[in-house]
């Protein structure tokens, strides 16, 4: 949504203090295009608004859409570079070189603070007592690892709290399958436990050989005693070690944790690849897509991934290597030893099996540059694509978000509303909201649509006062587009809501033909026919049952067997004994609501009077909110 902005960019130049800091570029819409950080942010700021200065396309480009900027002084440089990756990671801004996946890695962890420690999954590595294994590449393989540990030693799973609790419950399933030795019954002792906890933790580091040894003497002897189910079980666990031992490939004598890095590149795309390197041994590799512009030279591409990465990942290793020197490159080893707490260098391999590994990483990145190239293609072809796309057809010059609204309920009773998000043609699934609806009683969608865009757009004008535009709430992000399931009707709700409140955002109804199959959008009282084989259409299809879905999932929550009892006891010669006999009957408020009259009046306990009365109740006259009958 444009806004209007009233912003003096010479004036404002000239208050701009010499000040470490950051500063953040906004477009019309009010969108952050640009976030960076200067030593001084009178100087910095000042070079991009000099006709003087030598400028690459992009940052002229960029330079062309600020409508306004606003800065955040910090007492350093490095707190300025960890300010700024914090900002780019979390407004992800248009001209910034950007670190296109956002992932998470896992870890093993084992709880070696506890008596009785339980090895986990993680998502995070947290600053406790516990024992972190990785980042893994892998969830998978995470996963498979630690369901090996369970079967080979046996560790506990549950979060009993050990030894206080031990002898009050009974053991669990997993004491039955043999896939836990039951410590909550005192069944195995504390130094017992301990040692399988040891003999995990060295595996955990590599140390696979006692294992395997362990494992082919217990073949051996359920073999030699004619044993061979058993048998066949530890020959399968051979094979899971195996696979394990297998993807951890010695890389160097000197067993230290370090990240390899390098890229391959082309006009507007470029593959980083990265090696994890943990006690010497390759645990993983795993590529990033990185969106660049045409001028950018490498190390500057290096140098925003080095930042970036780090900045989202909670490992930090010794050493990283990387292809080439960055501007920065000192200031980012600071920020790295700090977050660690320990030194980390930043390497340049020159020569020998160093720099074959570099290479190797960038041979690695050259291929999965090659072979995704489509791939990329077509996933933006369907998403930013399908944006640009659908805003084309309404003649709309900047749609980056859009939500979509959806009434959920049976006959009126707990009727609730979706609000599904979608940026750049991607769900946004943090900035999804559900609705109770309050004070529509029946089946009124169009009262209730009311209701949800309103308290909707009502509190993010509330968060806006609160706030301020320097600051985003879960509602005041509005959208460029506002996507409602129906045609002139839906429509209408929508901009009578926008009127009342003063706000200009676009509204166009998704129109749906005898099949209630989307066949065009209601659009400034227009119907704008589209084309059912576009990337467009798709993507409004995808939005479409999303908020249905969304909304259905939210009414599936709220019906519980309580309130199930409470909409039956709402229909007039319905008590508890024929509710009882109702629900014995049709196991479901929904089959009820379908049966038929003769159905109803066969229930035990139930007359044609009372059957009548449920019958009309779930089909009295709802009010139509279909497009074709407007």
């Amino acid at each position: 949504m444009e806004q209007e902005i009233n912003f003096n960019i010479e004036e404002e130049l000239k208050k701009l203090p010499g000040s470490p800091g950051v500063y953040i570029m906004h477009d019309k819409y009010d969108e952050i295009i640009y976030v960076g950080k200067a030593i001084s942010l009178k100087n910095r700021v000042r070079q991009y608004f000099q006709s003087s200065r030598n400028k690459t396309a992009k940052i002229e480009k960029m330079v062309s859409k600020i409508a306004r900027f606003e800065y955040i002084i910090t007492d350093s440089e490095l707190e300025a570079l960890v300010l700024e990756c914090n900002l780019i990671k979390e407004h992800r801004p248009k001209y910034n070189t950007m670190l296109k996946d956002d992932k998470s890695y896992p870890y093993i962890k084992v709880t070696v603070e506890e008596e009785f420690p339980r090895v986990l999954f993680s998502r995070t590595m947290k600053k406790d007592k516990s024992r972190y294994f990785g980042p893994y590449t892998s969830a998978g393989a995470v996963s498979d690892t630690i369901d090996l540990i369970h079967k080979l030693w046996k560790i506990r799973t549950c979060t009993r709290n050990l030894p206080k609790d031990i002898g009050k419950e009974r053991p669990c399933l997993n004491y039955h399958i043999k896939q836990c030795n039951a410590p909550c019954q005192g069944y195995i002792s504390k130094e017992e436990y301990g040692q399988s906890v040891a003999q995990v933790l060295e595996f955990l580091n590599g140390n696979h050989k006692p294992v395997l040894t362990m494992l082919e003497k217990k073949m051996m002897e359920a073999s030699d005693e004619m044993e061979f189910e058993r048998a066949i079980e530890y020959r399968e666990l051979i094979q899971s070690v195996k696979q394990i031992a297998e993807k951890q490939k010695i890389t160097s004598q000197s067993m230290e944790d370090r990240d390899i890095i390098a890229m391959a590149r082309d006009n507007e795309d470029a593959v980083v690849q990265v090696f994890f390197v943990r006690d010497g041994k390759i645990i993983g590799r795993e590529h990033f897509h990185v969106s660049v512009a045409m001028e950018e030279e490498e190390k500057q591409i290096i140098g925003s991934f080095v930042k970036q990465f780090y900045a989202g990942t909670p490992f930090i290793p010794r050493e990283v290597w990387v292809q080439q020197e960055f501007r920065e490159m000192k200031l980012v080893q600071e920020w790295l030893t700090k977050r660690r707490g320990q030194v980390v260098k930043l390497v340049i391999p020159k020569k020998g099996q160093k720099n074959r590994l570099v290479e190797l990483a960038a041979k690695n990145a050259q291929l999965v540059l090659d072979q995704d190239k489509e791939k990329i293609k077509r996933e933006e072809l369907r998403t930013i694509g399908a944006m640009n796309q659908i805003g084309e057809w309404l003649g709309l010059e900047h749609v980056k978000r859009m939500e979509a609204f959806d009434i959920s309920n049976i006959s009126g009773f707990e009727s609730v509303g979706s609000m599904v998000v979608y940026e750049d043609g991607r769900p946004k699934r943090n900035d999804y909201r559900k609705f109770k609806i309050k004070t529509v009683q029946g089946p009124n969608d169009y009262a209730s649509m009311e209701e949800v865009l309103t308290r909707r757009f009502e509190h993010g004008l509330e968060e806006l006062k609160e706030l301020g535009t320097e600051k985003f709430g879960s509602f005041t992000r509005f959208p460029d587009l506002i996507m409602m399931d129906g045609g002139r009707g839906q429509v209408n709700i929508a901009l009578k809501v926008l009127e009342k409140l003063q706000l200009n955002i676009p509204v166009c109804g998704m129109v749906k033909d005898d099949n209630h199959r989307t066949r065009g959008l209601y659009y400034n009282n227009v119907e704008i026919p589209i084309d059912r084989y576009s990337e467009g259409f798709k993507l409004i299809t995808r939005i479409q049952d999303e908020a249905h879905r969304f909304a259905i999932e939210y009414h599936r929550s709220l019906r519980s067997k309580g309130q199930v009892k409470s909409v039956l006891d709402d229909i007039e010669g319905i008590g508890p004994a024929r509710r009882k006999a109702l629900m014995r009957k049709f196991q479901s408020l929904e089959a009820v609501r379908d049966a038929s009259l003769e159905e109803l009046c066969a229930t035990e306990g139930m007359n044609r009077r009372a059957a009548e009365s449920v019958y009309s109740f779930f089909h009295k006259p709802m009010n139509d909110n279909s497009s074709d009958k407007e």
